[in-house]
């Protein structure tokens, strides 16, 4: 019978008394093959989360498929470390993965500006955010982990503890993680992201008297996203993107059609108003309006945090000073070393001694602002549903106006300020996954210090392959328009409001019209973030993740007991993470192969280009998901009996 979590790991007792699971011997789960197996994890997941982030705007949280990969090398390579080493692992592997969900919301607008950001530019001011955040995470560790045991429960936490203690069961989620991986290989191999083979994507629109678009994108990792996420958040994202491509756009072709002659869009003089096609009105009128419910979303969101950023910040003052030297003098050589990067690169992407100051110094306040809320929010909600798009719009809306103000409205000053963004959305992102590294690293028994050390390690590997795939993939990046290979939703988001703002041409009438509608979404209780992204991706993305959340509702509902449903449902999860990597990996791969021009597909032909094509990928996409899940049910029923 192996040992279980002690109940006093979820509270009942204070942080200080709690005995972790390994309360004996070495607390050392560090070694050269820990930290080897850890960079690999760190790079795997920060690429796939990049890629897959860039395609969808959504991420998934690294920590327990990082401790499921983890575990299986760790019995091959280095069995004596144990649950210590695959701690460390799992915190290797969020590291990497919190890299990549902070630089990809801000760091691609910077060629959607039309402007070009070299390696070291992007290197640095992301390794500055990285050390700010885990600094100022360290300095509130003893408060948010062990003052608030209990309290904040952490729940993403649990889970990966869990994980890591139920080793018997790591067997399983690595094999279904390996079906996931080959499926969605397979298929991500044969589709437009590397040979180009036959058509993925199922389409149709009408030009005609009501326009309309509806589209479905046969993409593994897309369908795995949507299975781990659920139906609650799928169905709202759907819902959005239905009255995008069914209410507003119709709409607004109905009415420009009385246009005259003379009448152009407001942004493409070549276009007549009268013959838009359903692409000119999703592009230069309904892309904006969903753009201002982002924004009224981010900010209402960065509103309702005032008081748990005022609670955060009191429960860190006053926190108890004894026993306080473990790990501070880490966390202060790393937030001086944070702030001394942050001044140079300011120094260094702006030209401009004020404003290398001035946007030094509101980075520094925003960033330790929302660090610590990252933090707590953490405790409550997890990584997964930490809202970083909100804090970081909220922020940039801050600095822009300052920039405004100052008077640095050109186009070289917008490339500053969203260097700037990138320093605070990367520290935002990685107060969040530290804390949580740290909360398992606390359950289990770990040493703070060695995760602080780790993390680290793994935030610059993640930051190296993150800033580099940006690179690589620049031009495939800055590209604009319908059935772009990257949505970029964020990024396009971010770009649009600072160089509108910047330069005076924002469209105001459709972002307020935006604006408007993320109030009353607000006014009715619904989570406009998540319908304005659905609002905002192409409707070709948000019905594959609605697909998703189906396989899953349907697995839920044939079976039967509960411990079934539970078994089926936490393998189907395994097999989403594998089918989220095995797109991400391929899928990155494959276009990485056409850019150096490896890789030369002339396109599908014939059958394999039509609608029915891209069909029977779908139909064999969910049956290979769920006939794996649905086959050891024999073996279920035999464990419950």
């Amino acid at each position: 019978m192996h040992k279980k979590l002690s109940k006093e790991a979820y509270g009942g007792v204070h942080g200080k008394d709690y005995v972790p699971y390994v309360s004996e011997g070495s607390r050392s789960g560090g070694n050269i093959v820990i930290l080897i197996i850890g960079i690999l994890l760190a790079a795997l997941f920060a690429a796939s989360t990049a890629y897959s982030g860039m395609k969808s705007g959504l991420t998934v949280a690294a920590g327990i498929p990082g401790s499921i990969i983890g575990s299986g090398f760790i019995a091959i390579f280095a069995k004596k470390k144990g649950i210590l080493g695959k701690n460390l692992v799992q915190g290797m592997s969020s590291g990497g993965e919190s890299v990549a969900s902070g630089i990809i919301y801000v760091l691609p607008a910077i060629l959607l500006i039309g402007a070009d950001v070299t390696f070291w530019e992007g290197f640095i001011v992301s390794i500055g955010g990285c050390l700010f955040g885990i600094g100022i995470g360290s300095l509130v560790y003893k408060n948010l982990i062990v003052e608030e045991h209990g309290k904040l429960m952490y729940p993403e936490s649990m889970a990966i503890t869990e994980t890591l203690v139920a080793s018997e069961g790591a067997g399983d989620s690595m094999k279904f993680m390996g079906i996931g991986f080959g499926i969605s290989g397979i298929i991500t191999a044969i589709s437009a992201s590397f040979l180009n083979w036959t058509n993925t994507l199922i389409s149709y629109v009408n030009e005609r008297f009501y326009k309309w678009k509806l589209e479905v994108e046969v993409n593994p990792l897309l369908l795995g996203i949507g299975f781990i996420v659920g139906h609650e958040v799928s169905i709202t994202m759907f819902a959005g993107s239905i009255l995008a491509n069914f209410a507003i756009l119709p709409l607004i072709s109905y009415f420009a059609a009385f246009a005259g002659e003379g009448e152009a869009i407001w942004n493409n003089p070549d276009v007549g108003l009268a013959a838009m096609q359903v692409n000119h009105v999703a592009g230069s009128y309904v892309k904006y309006i969903g753009a201002g419910m982002m924004l009224s979303g981010g900010l209402i969101g960065a509103i309702k945090l005032i008081p748990t950023i005022v609670v955060a910040i009191k429960e860190t003052i006053h926190a108890k000073s004894d026993d306080n030297s473990k790990g501070s003098a880490f966390a202060i050589i790393i937030l001086l070393a944070s702030i001394v990067i942050g001044f140079v690169a300011a120094f260094l992407v702006s030209g401009n001694i004020w404003m290398a100051i001035i946007g030094a110094i509101i980075s520094f306040i925003l960033s330790l602002l929302f660090v610590i809320v990252s933090g707590r929010l953490t405790g409550t909600i997890g990584t997964s549903n930490l809202p970083v798009s909100g804090m970081t719009i909220a922020s940039l809306v801050i600095v822009t106006l300052l920039f405004v103000i100052a008077g640095w409205i050109s186009p070289e000053n917008n490339k500053s300020l969203l260097l700037f963004g990138t320093f605070i959305v990367t520290a935002i992102s990685i107060g969040g996954g530290y804390s949580q590294s740290q909360k398992v690293t606390f359950l289990v028994g770990g040493e703070k210090k060695e995760m602080d050390k780790y993390f680290l390690v793994a935030n610059v590997v993640g930051v190296l392959v993150v800033v580099g795939i940006i690179k690589l993939l620049a031009d495939q990046l800055a590209l604009q328009g319908d059935n772009v290979p990257f949505a970029l939703p964020q990024a396009n988001l971010i770009s649009t409001l600072t160089a509108g703002i910047m330069s005076g041409e924002l469209p105001w009438h459709m972002i307020i019209v935006g604006v408007v509608m993320g109030i009353v979404l607000f006014l009715l209780k619904l989570p406009i973030m998540t319908v304005a992204i659905g609002f905002y991706l192409p409707i070709a993305t948000t019905a594959i993740i609605l697909i998703g959340s189906l396989v899953r509702l349907f697995i839920e509902k044939v079976s039967k007991s509960a411990k079934v449903r539970e078994t089926r449902i936490s393998n189907g999860i395994s097999l989403s993470s594998g089918l989220v990597a095995g797109g991400s990996i391929i899928g990155l791969v494959g276009i990485i192969l056409q850019v150096l021009g490896v890789v030369k597909g002339n396109g599908p032909q014939g059958f394999a280009n039509t609608n029915g094509m891209a069909y029977i990928l779908l139909v064999v996409l969910i049956v290979c998901t769920i006939v794996p899940l649905l086959a050891s049910k024999i073996r279920e029923h035999a464990e419950e009996e």
